[in-house]
């Protein structure tokens, strides 16, 4: 990777913006005290929250939602 070169057009480089997603993300949603989850929860609620804190994709979520319908297993 050229550091320079990135720097230079003042693109972000350190892993800090990475790091405070996780924590906002992941760690206070999924580390809070008692909590024990299984693969599959997790990755439902860390989808949704994802989708939550991410407001236009809350909305094409739903408009495909809206759109395609809900797949129902029977």
């Amino acid at each position: 990777m050229n550091y320079a070169a990135y720097r230079e057009k003042h693109y972000p480089i350190g892993s800090g913006v990475t790091e405070a997603a996780c924590k906002t993300v992941i760690k206070q949603r999924l580390c809070c005290s008692g909590m024990r989850w299984k693969e599959t929860g997790a990755a439902v609620v860390l989808s949704l929250r994802t989708l939550v804190l991410t407001p236009t994709r809350w909305t094409q979520f739903w408009n495909k939602l809206n759109q395609y319908g809900f797949p129902v297993a029977l």
